[in-house]
């Protein structure tokens, strides 16, 4: 951006009214200039005072001209006069800054400084007197205004006003009321002062703001209605003001304004719950779902809120919240232990919102490894910055008896998908830092726990991070100007360059742990613009070195993780800057830092106690731990008598409370807690103390269900229905109260509890319309008051028709069917009531429908075949001869299902041999009775049958059964009786016979579980016998088994045996024969066990001789030897010969004989034999008929399988196809060729053959016809092989070319010139001696003959001479010396080729001895 500059020169004079703009605004300027930099944060920037000559042009910074830009668009957005004024004013200031100055030195500096400061003390000085002026006169308006208002009575400025309000609303009431001094203010309601602390805690709340009076009433009810006065007095009066408040109840459609529909249409349907939320037990990586049922349909889906741990939950991909057919519900398809928590769903109504919680509890997954821990959670990204990060995570509650003996962190980069191991942190700490990462890339990290058992499965993966400079953000100011528009400058734009930076300051430690120390500085001031990497140096104190702390990249990060510092050590670290230019001098050492100790676990929290909540769970308290480092609490459960703790929670618990749910009614349990922190899970509490579960003791709900049984012209008969909730006791009684609609307050019937639901009122008057009211009463105190009844006519009865039955109870609910009792009408009318009617109908219908055809007489039906699933209303009305009286009071909408854990009557025969029925209801409360409605006989008959029915009281909910007895059950159960009075000893295992290791032989039988005064009596051919030292009896009565060992089988032993047996009533008698051919077999049974196990008192084999051929075609001989020692002797033996060949292996006892190329003549009896000095022991293979058979089929049976696929092959005789084999035996291996599917015979041309490896095919002088397929058929036992090649085309022609070429080198070859033999390698001999070499030599045509001497041709003059006999060629040389030692050579040569024989030849002088000579 370029500034303007004045056009003038010098010395040319500013415009005067600009002069004096600037001079009057100066002060404004300079004080926004000084906002203008601390909102920047120029603090970085170093600014020097630089006073420049006359001949100096003054030059614009890089903040100038961002200011400038900020001011000049900041000012285009003002329209005031004042605003275009300081935006003249600025501009002004920059053109005297780019004008050149005409002083020189620094008494223009020290001129203008003396100026400004002068300047600033005079404005202050002005700005101090004003202040002071201002307050002054403000204290005497408020002295004026004070003595003006000082002395007046109050009176009301806005008085109270009547208000009309639903019931169960809040109603505010207010006035404003003026007076001097403040008066003192008294609410009354109908006369009677209002005393907050008199009335339920926040009933009325009373506030005075400065003369604002309220009085808010909450929660209205009917008695609410009242005139209410407000009344203010002081020293010169007094004043009042009042109101009428009316509260309204429904009283029916046609009430107008009272009616259902102006309230829906004024505040929407009244939403209620008609489902429970029940806790969910939930595992990780498995879905799961809650849901609840509305009465009404909600509008507005969104309105319905979900919520975990009081925070609001939103749909993801993986958590789906929905709404449809007024159900609610949240579905989660991948659950992790984050999920844990206590959920709430809301839905709004209007008499304020509606909610229901439950918990969901997650457990660990099945464990991939047995014994792995359970998976962290809570994986947290701390400290990101640029290159590194703090990674935290809480431990699992369960290692499954393991300790967890370090974490292994994995990461993914982007949405790659993979998960790589990057660091492994030990198992004492949750916290671990994570370096090396790459600027500007996301990463999301996962943690697993592992144990000696293994790892666990993976946490969740943390939320996803991006690496960047966390002080970037700091570094950056932003300037709003116009709408919505921003001006982002960053303090690097003010940086001055920078070279070599200057060193980083404040080296400290921010983190220490006891496995690393994280390493924190500061930037150097200034920075430059350049970017920044960072060296690390430590050294130990006392040392006096410095080492360079390596890391794998470069450190961008102003902190600094280093992990390889030795314990009880300390150390001292400094840090250098570096950029493009250079490095920087080091920075000030730090501090010396030591690593910590390992941190140890928190205590428990003391003060652990259980208390009764539900029928299925139980309530936690404990006193908190206090400590910064807590990060919740794990909880443990166990039943009384088992010594396993179970953990109930996998995700710590913030909190000191606790509900424990998903308990075993009636159970005792007990429970301890554990702290959680990064260090690990803590010791357990000291456990609480054993607590049954069962339903708390609380006092009742409101009844309900009011209805008119009977009226006289005076009096009243009121029945109602119990509350829903008893409270876990007996209801003791109900208080009622009476309203008359004529009258403002309520009055109560009775003083002392009415033990039934049923009350008389008397007393009233007749024509009058009155309501009702009432309260439950049990141990705890009284409940809560009901809503009012309906308003009922004190009119007497005269109808002849029959009143409303009363007490109309459902019981027995199942899924088709349930039972229905009520009690007879009180008013009777004219006659004796003859039956009932039922009628039902589907919640939500308006049909009611007859249960069955005609009336029943009794007062209670089983009503059947109904829908599963649906949820039914039922009423009954009673009937005489002037027909059907009123219906009574519908019950409550019933839901047909079959309820998990339904208990039934059981039906059954005790020890004493008496039928019975028993009904167990571990969940009743302890004021519970068993109501029967027929008492069992100890004889039962036909009068006792029927249907037998159980209900306990006293229950929220319907705990019922019954039970028809038939007479053909009747006849199973008397029979079962006749056996426990007569019982016979359960016979589980007759006589069983075994022979032991030593030859003893065991007679055993087992019957069911004796009792310790049980009797036996064995007796053995009609004698009784006991124990002996041949034979011994053992009789164990807690597992019913009776044994008889005899040492030595013999003769004598020979019988039957009888078990007589006794125990109480009990009695039974089991006999064994042991005679004839069972006796003998069983003796020579035992004899061969006997001399068995005295074989194998010394070494003996465990496995004897077997042979195996393996894929090499190898026969091995294999045993295995056990019970050995060291003196132990293992032989090998062939035909009674010892073999040194044959293994044997000490350690594992194996023996192994080797065979390669099993022949005929290894056949014969192969032994080995094994012995000490307690004895031997041998084992034999006979290899010498169907063994050796099998063996050699077994070898060929391999060997045709080894066949490789056939090959073609061009030799100088013809073409010859082939395959190879591992082994191949003419006996037990056939082979047959065929051409075109047509078998071949060797015969001139073609010839067959085998070797121990080949199989082959020789076409002679192949032509034309021998074109096409062949096929080679390997037969070996029962193993077919066939192998086919295709020799026609391209093959054929390769093989013919390769036949062609091999026959003419064969015909070269056997004609070329050659040296067949006759030359030594090396000769040796004396002077003066005549040497002579003959060699012999072939070839066709006959070769033409030289000799060479050192490769040079040798002339036949004087001493040589050379002479060709036939195939003979003699070289002679007479009188050698010395001058004839060298390499000489015979070279042949003719058409087909040449050859050259050679030898060394040595000439040494008489006296000398011959020296050696190597062959060159």
């Amino acid at each position: 951006m370029t500034l303007p500059h004045s056009l003038g020169g010098a010395g040319d004079p500013q415009p005067p009214q600009a002069m004096e703009v600037h001079r009057l605004e100066h002060r404004q300027e300079e004080e926004r200039k000084e906002e203008r930099q601390h909102s920047l944060r120029m603090g970085s920037s170093v600014q020097r005072h630089t006073f420049r000559s006359s001949e100096e042009e003054h030059e614009f910074s890089a903040a100038d001209y961002a200011l400038a830009a900020a001011l000049a668009l900041t000012a285009s957005s003002e329209l005031s006069w004042e605003a275009q004024l300081r935006c003249q004013t600025s501009a002004v200031e920059l053109e005297e800054r780019g004008q050149k100055r005409v002083g020189f030195g620094n008494d223009w500096e020290r001129t203008e400084i003396a100026f400004l400061r002068t300047h600033r003390l005079l404005r202050q000085r002005r700005d101090w007197k004003m202040l002071r002026q201002r307050t002054e006169e403000k204290v005497q308006e408020a002295k004026e205004l004070r003595e003006l208002c000082s002395g007046r009575g109050p009176w009301f400025w806005i008085p109270l006003r009547s208000h009309a309000v639903w019931e169960h609303t809040t109603v505010l009431l207010t006035c404003t009321v003026q007076a001097s001094p403040p008066p003192q203010v008294t609410w009354y309601k109908n006369d009677t002062r209002i005393d907050p602390r008199l009335f339920p805690a926040g009933k009325y709340r009373i506030t005075n703001n400065y003369g604002l009076l309220s009085l808010e009433i909450r929660r209205c009810t009917i008695e609410d209605s009242a005139t209410y006065t407000v009344r203010v007095n002081n020293a010169y009066g007094q004043a009042s003001s009042f109101a009428k408040v009316l509260v309204r109840t429904y009283l029916g459609k046609d009430a107008g304004f009272d009616s259902e529909i102006f309230k829906r249409s004024m505040f929407g349907p009244s939403v209620e719950f008609t489902s429970v939320l029940k806790p969910v037990f939930a595992r990780e990586k498995e879905p799961f779902s809650l849901s609840c049922l509305f009465s009404e349909d909600v509008l507005d889906a969104e309105s319905i809120q979900w919520f975990r741990d009081g925070r609001l939950l939103r749909s993801l991909r993986r958590r789906k919240i929905l709404y449809a057919d007024r159900q609610a519900s949240l579905k989660v398809s991948c659950t992790y232990k984050e999920d844990e928590g206590l959920y709430t769903v809301q839905v709004p109504s209007p008499f304020g919102p509606r909610e229901q919680s439950t918990y969901v509890l997650v457990r660990d997954a099945e464990a991939e490894n047995p014994g792995a821990p359970g998976s962290p959670l809570n994986v947290r990204c701390l400290d990101v910055d640029r290159d590194c990060l703090i990674l935290t995570w809480a431990p699992p509650s369960d290692t499954r008896g393991n300790a967890i003996t370090a974490y292994s962190i994995e990461r993914c980069q982007g949405d790659s998908g993979e998960w790589v191991p990057c660091h492994e942190a030990p198992g004492g700490t949750c916290r671990c830092p994570i370096q090396g990462l790459i600027e500007d890339q996301s990463y999301r990290f996962r943690v697993r726990a592992i144990s000696k058992a293994g790892s666990s499965l993976p946490s969740k993966a943390s939320e996803l991070v991006v690496m960047g400079d966390r002080d970037a953000a700091q570094r950056k100011t932003e300037i709003p100007f116009g709408l919505g528009n921003k001006i982002t400058i960053s303090t690097d734009d003010f940086e001055d360059t920078v070279t070599i930076p200057s060193p980083p300051t404040n080296v400290h430690a921010s983190e220490i742990r006891e496995a690393y120390v994280v390493l924190a500085w500061e930037e150097p001031r200034p920075r430059g613009r350049a970017p920044l990497t960072y060296s690390l140096e430590k050294s130990v104190i006392g040392s006096g070195t410095w080492e360079a702390i390596s890391t794998e990249s470069p450190v961008k990060s102003p902190r600094f993780a280093v992990l390889d510092l030795e314990k009880k050590k300390s150390y001292v670290f400094r840090v250098r800057a570096m950029n493009q230019y250079g490095l920087s001098d080091p920075s000030e050492p730090s501090e010396p830092i030591a690593l910590r100790g390992q941190p140890a676990t928190l205590p428990p929290p003391a003060q652990v106690q259980a208390f009764r909540d539900t029928q299925t769970s139980v309530s936690l308290t404990w006193d908190p731990v206090k400590d910064p480092e807590l990060l919740g609490y794990y909880i443990y459960s166990r039943e009384v008598g088992s010594s396993e703790w179970q953990t109930v929670n996998n995700k710590p618990i913030q909190g000191t409370r606790f509900t424990v749910p998903g308990l075993r009614t009636g159970k005792e349990y007990e429970f301890c807690v554990r702290s959680v922190s990064e260090a690990g899970v803590g010791e357990s509490s000291a456990a609480t103390e054993p607590i049954r579960v069962k339903q708390a003791l609380a006092t009742p709900s409101a009844p309900y269900g009011f209805a008119l049984l009977n009226c006289g012209k005076n009096e009243m008969v009121i029945g109602w229905k119990p509350p829903k909730r008893r409270g876990g006791g007996k209801i003791l009684g109900y208080f009622l109260d009476q309203h008359d609609s004529e009258e403002l307050d309520w009055h109560a019937v009775n003083q002392q509890p009415i033990p039934t639901r049923v009350c008389k009122v008397s007393d009233l008057r007749e024509g009058h319309f009155y309501e009702f009211r009432a309260r439950a009463a049990n141990w705890a105190g009284v409940g809560e008051l009901s809503a009012p009844s309906s308003l009922f006519e004190c009119k007497e009865w005269t109808m002849p028709q029959p009143g409303p039955p009363y007490d109309v109870r459902v019981s027995e609910v199942r899924a088709t069917s349930l039972m229905l009792q009520w009690e007879p009408p009180l008013y009777t009318g004219a006659g004796p009531v003859t039956g009932y009617h039922v009628s039902f109908r589907e919640e939500g219908s308006e049909q009611w429908k007859p249960v069955t055809p005609g009336p029943i007489s009794g007062t209670h039906l089983r009503v059947s075949d109904l829908q599963p699933g649906k949820s039914y209303v039922f009423q009954v009305q009673a009937m005489n001869s002037a027909g059907l009286g009123q219906p009574s009071m519908p019950t409550d909408p019933v839901l047909l299902e079959d309820k998990p854990g339904a208990h039934e009557i059981e039906v059954g025969v005790d020890e004493e041999g008496f039928i019975y029925l028993a009904f167990e209801a571990p969940e009743a409360p302890d004021s519970s009775e068993f109501q029967w409605s027929k008492v069992i006989l100890k004889e039962p008959g036909l009068e006792d049958l029927g249907t037998y029915s159980v209900i306990v009281t006293d229950a929220d909910e319907d705990i019922s059964a019954s039970h028809t007895l038939t007479e053909e059950e009747l006849e199973k159960l008397k029979k079962l009786s006749h056996e426990i009075r007569n019982p016979v000893i359960k016979l589980i295992s007759g006589w069983n016979v075994d022979i032991l290791e030593r030859g003893e032989v065991r007679l055993w039988l087992e019957v069911e579980k004796l009792s310790p005064a049980a009797e036996l009596h064995l007796i053995f051919n009609n004698k009784e016998i006991f124990s002996s030292p041949n034979r011994k009896i053992n009789f164990d009565r807690e597992k019913g088994l009776v044994e008889v060992i005899i040492q030595n089988l013999s003769e004598e032993d020979k019988g039957s045996y009888t078990a007589q047996l006794q125990d109480g009533k009990a009695k039974n008698q089991i006999t064994l024969t042991l005679v004839d051919d069972d006796f003998d077999k069983l003796l020579r049974q035992a004899d061969a066990k006997r001399r068995d196990w005295k074989r194998k008192q010394g070494p003996y084999f465990e496995q004897p001789l077997q042979w195996k051929v393996t894929e090499d075609c190898q026969v091995q001989l294999t045993c295995k030897v056990t019970n050995t020692k060291k003196e132990t002797r293992f032989q090998w033996f062939f035909q009674r010969a010892e073999m040194p060949d044959g293994q044997y292996d000490p350690e594992t006892g194996t023996g192994l004989l080797c065979i390669e190329e099993l022949s005929k003549k290894d056949k014969g009896i192969y032994r080995a034999m094994v012995s000490d000095d307690r004895g031997e022991d041998d084992t034999i293979l006979d290899l010498t008929g169907d063994a050796l058979d099998a063996i050699f089929t077994e070898l060929g049976r391999i060997g045709a399988l080894s066949a490789t696929p056939l090959k073609i092959q061009g030799t100088e005789e013809g073409i010859r196809i082939f395959s190879k084999v591992k082994y191949y035996n003419v006996e037990y291996m056939k082979t047959t060729w065929f051409h075109k599917d047509k078998r071949l015979e060797s015969g001139d041309r073609i010839r067959t053959g085998t070797t121990l490896d080949e199989i082959w095919l020789h076409l002679l002088d192949p032509k034309d016809s021998d074109k096409g397929k062949y096929t080679l058929e390997i037969a070996a036992g029962k193993e077919v092989r066939q192998l086919s090649t295709d020799l026609s085309g391209q093959a054929f022609e390769d093989a013919m070319a390769e036949h062609q070429r091999l026959k003419a080198l064969a015909i070269i070859e056997k004609n070329r010139a050659k040296v067949v033999r006759g030359l030594p390698d090396v000769a040796t001999i004396m002077e003066d001696k005549t040497l002579c070499l003959t060699c012999v030599i072939s070839g066709d045509p006959t070769p033409e003959i030289s000799w060479l001497k050192n490769d040079q041709p040798v002339t036949f003059l004087d001493r040589y001479r050379m002479e060709v006999r036939g195939t003979e060629v003699t070289i002679t040389i007479e009188k050698v010396n010395s001058d004839d030692s060298g390499r000489y050579g015979v070279f042949v040569k003719n058409k087909y080729g040449s050859e050259t024989g050679q030898v060394t030849i040595s000439v040494f002088k008489h006296g000398d001895e011959p020296k050696e000579l190597k062959s060159m």
